[in-house]
């Protein structure tokens, strides 16, 4: 089931009222609350509901129902018995399963609601529709950085890569260097930027651990966003820079730019290899700031699809609104990464009912039964997500996060499935597997070509990252209006009565903007160099 569909062809969403909907005449359930889908056992609070309001039905419904408890803003109220062990649905789909016996008007959240097992039986394919792509002359367009290698830039750094945690503290001192008062003589440069970690040793050599930080230091090494990089290691660890270089092919002819790269133990200590650094940051100034932005088309952006701090009405407003901003992308030739695998979780099958072939699906499933197996080995279970903050906001199981979740991602074909930081090739909806952790997902994003992240929000995020930026979307206006120094869109709107197409057309037209050069907010506020956090996998020794 398409969840934006279910959020637009219901109740229409009428002006959001203040206050607290209290005892007295009956009101009309559109008035006080959201019902997504007629088949849905809740409905989502406009407003705090208190005991003893009574709820008209709408017609295909009829009838009333009493509140019986309080609900808050963004939680759910019952509107009919379900008895314990049956499932409860929202947005036309299973959410989770009745942990005591729900009656009409009560609050339905996590103690009453919990996951179980989903029965359910994958359709690969059935779902998908051709795109109808927008004419290459007629295609929008934003101001960009072409590289040799064919991809477009959003942005012109230098970056300065740490191959392990022991050479971090060099790293970040040759950055220093290169403060305001030098950068000035660089326009065309964003600035230097220094990617640091706490990995790179304590790892078994040769090891899938060591080959997945490779390919996330690589991709941040050769990303349309660096013009020139320098690597630093100490000279002893697990990650060898040499080997790395060989492995992922920087010194490869064919590539655009060559690597450099220092050790600690080779260059005299620290004092010596931070001379040194500068002095090759130096050298490559000069020829990265050459370069000058030039007008391509929205097909070259590829777009990193986030998350973080949802709340009850992220699947209602940001999520799907981003989703309209996706199937126009996709319409105009460019490609979308929807990662967070555990956020999927639940909600898979809206995914492969539209994968491009049952190979795709497949990928897909395995890489979900590899998750159950992960969280099983370390003492979790997929269900420790939703968060405490997702809970306060109204998000009781995976099973609906992920199901609101996965709206960022449109309608259009899913069209391949890549394991982290790998390469991104393919054009349209693809799927990255990422932890849902924002940092590490985003950095698997990045390191995978995607040059821009458009982050929605419920509870609210700062979320920065260089050298991609990122531009955060509120789900209700209460928060756009709380942090307007840090969120760029409000899609509360919806709940005023303003489309999910429009909002969709807004995120666009602020990528188009950023892309082309106008700083986001966490931008303007020089966030994003801490939250570079590869995935860090199996055992520290």
């Amino acid at each position: 089931m398409d969840t934006r569909e279910a959020s637009t062809t219901s109740t229409p969403l009428h002006t959001i009222q203040t206050g607290v909907a209290a005892r007295g005449e009956p009101v009309e359930l559109n008035e006080v609350a959201i019902l997504l889908h007629p088949q849905d056992d809740v409905a989502i609070a406009r407003v705090p509901l208190s005991r003893g309001v009574v709820l008209r039905l709408p017609g295909e419904l009829g009838g009333q129902v009493e509140v019986v408890q309080r609900v808050l803003s963004g939680h759910k109220v019952a509107l009919h018995a379900v008895a314990e062990g049956q499932p409860v649905r929202r947005y036309g789909s299973v959410i989770g399963f009745a942990t005591r016996a729900i009656q009409p008007g009560e609050h339905v959240h996590s103690h009453n609601l919990s996951v179980g097992e989903l029965k359910q039986e994958y359709q690969y394919g059935v779902d998908v529709r051709p795109v109808e792509y927008v004419p290459e002359g007629q295609r929008r367009t934003f101001m960009g950085y072409r590289r040799p290698d064919g991809r477009v830039g959003t942005r012109n750094y230098v970056a300065i890569i740490a191959s392990v945690n022991c050479s971090a503290s060099t790293v970040r001192a040759i950055e220093r260097h290169f403060g305001p008062e030098i950068m000035q003589a660089y326009p065309n440069i964003d600035g230097v930027i220094g990617l640091t970690h706490k990995s790179g040793c304590g790892m078994r050599t040769g090891s899938a651990a060591v080959e997945q930080l490779q390919r996330v230091l690589a991709g941040m090494a050769l990303h349309p966003n660096v013009g020139a990089y320098l690597l630093v290691g100490l000279g002893c660890e697990s990650n060898q820079l040499q080997e790395m270089i060989q492995a992922m092919r920087l010194d490869d002819a064919q590539q655009w730019k060559q690597p450099h790269f220092l050790t600690l133990q080779e260059n005299h200590g620290v004092a010596h290899t931070i001379a040194e650094g500068v002095r090759i940051i130096e050298g490559l100034l000069p020829q990265v700031n050459a370069v000058q932005r030039e007008e391509v088309p929205i097909s070259e952006l590829k777009l990193a699809l986030q998350c973080g701090g949802s709340d009850g009405w992220s699947g209602i407003t940001s999520n799907p609104g981003l989703g309209f901003c996706v199937d126009e992308l996709v319409r105009q030739g460019g490609t979308a990464v929807l990662s967070e695998t555990p956020e999927i979780y639940g909600a898979e099958h809206i995914l492969l009912r539209r994968a491009r072939s049952r190979e795709v699906g497949e990928s897909f499933v395995e890489r979900l039964r590899w998750w159950e197996h992960y969280t099983a080995i370390n003492d979790m279970e997929m269900n420790n997500n939703p968060s405490p903050g997702n809970k306060l906001g109204g998000l009781t199981t995976i099973y609906e996060k992920s199901l609101g979740a996965t709206a960022k991602g449109g309608t259009t074909p899913l069209n391949a499935v890549y394991n982290y930081a790998q390469p991104i090739t393919e054009r349209g909806l693809v799927v990255m597997d990422t932890p849902g952790y924002d940092p590490v997902s985003v950095t698997g994003q990045v390191a995978g070509g995607c040059n821009i992240i458009v982050f929605t929000t419920g509870r609210g995020s700062m979320f920065g990252f260089k050298p991609a930026p990122s531009i955060k979307v509120s789900s209700n206006t209460a928060l756009y209006e709380n942090m307007s120094d840090d969120i760029d869109i409000d899609a509360g709107v919806v709940l005023d009565g303003v489309s999910l197409e429009e909002v969709g057309r807004r995120i666009l037209d602020e990528v188009i903007a950023v892309a082309s050069g106008r700083p986001s907010k966490s931008e303007a506020q020089d966030l994003g160099e801490e939250e570079f956090a590869p995935w860090i996998l199996g055992a520290t020794m």
